[in-house]
Formats: C-alpha cells, structure tokens, sequence
C-alpha cells in the first residue's frame, strides 16, 4: 500500500537536522518511500501545515503500575516500593492485560511508537503476564519491547520485594529463554533486565549478562536512581552503582540503564566510553523526589540518552510528550537556559530512543526507515502567535497527537485510537484495578 502525506512542517531527526517547513513523505509496504521539499504530489493528503515527527520512542515504562496511581505520595523510593510490593504482589494475567491496555493507548495518544516495558512482578503461580502485555501492544498496533525482568533477592534475604515475588534464577533464566524464541525482532522484541542491584543477586547479574549474550539480547536495569540506593550499594557491595556495575560485567554496548540520576563525572565518561545507555525519565525523579540527571554531561560525553514515562505509580500519566518537555525544562533547571534546545529535547524523544534501544530502523523519517510517524496539528489556541512551530510544539506540551502511524498503519487517526475503543479501556482497567484493591 503507498500513500502521501504533504503541506506539513516535517522534522525528519535525520543525521543533518533536516526540517522543510513545507514537505511531504511517501509511505510505501511499511517504510518511508520518499521524504520531499515543496509542492507534494497530486495525491497527497493535505496536512494543513501540521508538524510531522518521527513517532516518540520510550526507552523505560512499567505498564502494570498504571493500576496503582497516586499511592504512596510523599515517599521515598525504597519506602514507596514497600508500600506498593504487596499489592503488586496480587497482579494476575487479567490485569496485567488491563494495565498494558491502558498504558499503552495513553502512549500512542501522546505520539509513541514504540514502547518498551520493564515488567519484573512475577508472583507465584501465575503466568502469562509478559504475554498479556505483548498482546496488547499488538491490538493497537504498537512496536514493544518487552523484559522479562526479575528478581531473586526477597526481604527474608535483606531485598526490599516480599518472598512471593521473588523466583529461582534457573526458573528465571529458562523463561527469559522461552520468551526470547517468541519475538519477531519488528514489532516484538524481549530483553533480559533484572530489577535492580539492591533486589537481585550478584549471581543474577552475571547469568542474566550472560544468558543475554548467548542469545544476542540487550540488558536493561534500575541505576543509581537515589542517594539511598548510592548508600545501599556502598554498605552491602563496598562500591558505587557503576563501579558494582562494572565488576558484574554490565558495562557495555548492550547496556542501557533507567535513572541515572546520581552518577560522578567519572561515571558519565564510563559510560560514554563504553556506550552505556540511558533512560532518562524526569518526572519520575522529579515525583519522588530523586533529583535531576545530569543529561547535558552525559550528551556531550556521547552517551545515548532516550527518555522513560516510567511505572504509572511514580508518573501518574503515560504520556511520552510530558517527557519532552519535561526534559527540557529539567536540563535547564539544573544547566541553564543554553543546556538543551526545544529540538534537543524531542530529539531525546525519537531519535535518542531508537539510539538507547539500538533500533537503527526507527527514530527519524528516511528512505527505508520504517514508517512510524506522528502529526501533530498546529491550528489549536497555543499554536497562535508562534513563528517556530516545531519549537512552540516542545514548549506548549503536552499534546494529544492528531495521528499516529506504525508501520504504515494508522493507529490514531483525528485524536482517537483506531483499533480499540478509549473509553472501554478505561471501563475495564478500572474495573481491574478495583479488584487488585479489593483482594
């Protein structure tokens, strides 16, 4: 199937930089066919002069915490994860569906492509959760890339996760295994992450790297998100988060980490050098009060940085455009007004997102790319007056996008989802999350 999409502002987040404020692009069997300048072909879709953009790309996300918002308000992170662990503890496939539901529609409303989900809750005697999820993504449209996460180290063994979420790493690492054989590498990839140091063994660090390698997979976990987790680290391993890090193995290209809030200039240079990803997620921090990344270091030390949502229980909305502007406003807080541009920040979004997922076929609009797009209309009330629209675009965020598009394939089309129903989603998820609540 081909088609054209024209009179747009189009941001393609190519190597240059490229924008032609009044382009089109061609779609053809799922891929970008044709990017152009100027007057579109005769069979174009007109835009109305919308902005175009690569479809956003979250590099870390716990879809079954949408089911537990607004919990634990003012607690630190070790104390908001007690708090939490025993209801989640309660999760079953049913939910978890739900939850995946909803998070992931709230995501393709926000302009998201592709989303990857950091799922670690496995209680005992239930299964099919990574699978829920997957299913999910699926309905609507979207690209994931899902974890089986885990952890082996419960509060009977000094962890802070309850005995009934922790599991064997033999049963662990058969299952990431199993998972692993299920995935299309398009539309469907898995990834080994273990939670995080202070809930997994050393042991789990180093046969997760290891598995992960075997099978070509990348490594994912929770870093240096808190001065707590900085403490716990140096009490229980002598050493920082990076530096335990590095003696299991993990500092490589096939790492990227969530937070990294409170990591040194050495730190920042590690992982520069040795290709280290990052999952930036500001309003997490900023809602539990962790602090701010150092972005802008870890930018100019070449660091791929994308951006997170992260769990619903800790950013009470999925939206992936909040993080773009949230990104922004938080490097500049912490830099000033020069550490990051409007187009840096959406850069992090798209482009950076795909770098952290070491996805070169999404994250910017190029001949055999693939075709993930989001329009954003520029005709509403806080698009008056502004002569930059891509910039105006970051700074009025958030928006709902007009359309999204993955793999050719409208997944919203004029605000709305295209194959589900918005508010039976919500119907449902709240009725799970009642019963999660009420067990």
């Amino acid at each position: 199937m081909s088609r054209t999409l024209g009179n747009a502002w189009l941001v393609t987040m190519d190597d240059a930089g490229t924008e032609h404020q009044r382009g089109w692009i061609r779609i053809e069997d799922g891929l970008v066919a044709e990017v152009g300048a100027g007057d579109a072909p005769a069979d174009a879709e007109d835009l109305g002069g919308a902005v175009v953009t690569p479809g956003l790309v979250n590099t870390h996300h716990h879809l079954y915490q949408t089911l537990t918002r607004a919990r634990a308000q003012q607690a630190d992170l070790f104390t908001w994860l007690k708090t939490l662990y025993p209801t989640w503890a309660r999760i079953d496939e049913e939910m978890e569906y739900a939850a995946a539901r909803c998070g992931l529609a709230e995501l393709a409303l926000s302009g998201c492509t592709t989303v990857f989900d950091h799922h670690y809750v496995f209680p005992r005697g239930v299964f099919g959760l990574v699978e829920a999820e997957i299913a999910a993504a699926r309905e609507l449209g979207l690209r994931i890339v899902a974890s089986r996460g885990s952890m082996d180290l419960g509060v009977s063994d000094g962890g802070p996760p309850p005995d009934s979420l922790v599991q064997d790493i033999d049963a662990i690492l058969a299952d990431t295994e199993r998972l692993a054989a299920t995935a299309d590498g398009a539309l469907v990839q898995i990834v080994v992450a273990p939670c995080s140091p202070f809930s997994v063994t050393t042991r789990l660090m180093e046969e997760s790297a290891s598995l992960a390698r075997r099978l070509g997979l990348q490594l994912h976990t929770h870093l240096a998100e808190t001065v707590e987790e900085d403490a716990y680290c140096r009490e229980l391993f002598d050493c920082t988060p990076v530096e335990y890090l590095e003696r299991v193995g993990w500092i490589a290209g096939d790492v990227w980490c969530a937070h990294c809030v409170h990591l040194s200039e050495g730190d920042v240079r590690s992982f520069g050098a040795a290709g280290v990803g990052v999952a930036h997620c500001p309003t997490s921090n900023l809602r539990l009060g962790a602090g701010v990344a150092p972005v802008r270091d870890m930018l100019d030390a070449g660091v791929r940085v994308g951006l997170g949502v992260d769990g619903s229980a800790s950013n009470e909305r999925s939206d992936l455009f909040s993080e773009v502007k949230n990104a922004l406003l938080v490097s500049r807080g912490r830099g000033g007004p020069a550490a990051l541009t409007a187009r840096d920040a959406l850069r992090l979004g798209t482009r950076g997102g795909a770098a952290v997922l070491r996805r070169d076929d999404i994250g910017s609009l190029a001949v055999g790319k693939r075709a993930d797009i989001a329009v954003w209309r520029t005709d509403g009330l806080e698009f008056g007056g502004a002569d930059d629209a891509v910039a105006n675009l970051v700074l009025s965020g958030p928006h709902r996008v007009d359309r999204l598009i993955v793999a050719g394939e409208d997944v919203v089309r004029g605000g709305s989802l295209v194959a589900a129903d918005e508010q039976e989603i919500a119907r449902e998820h709240r009725k799970q999350a009642d019963r999660l609540w009420q067990e």
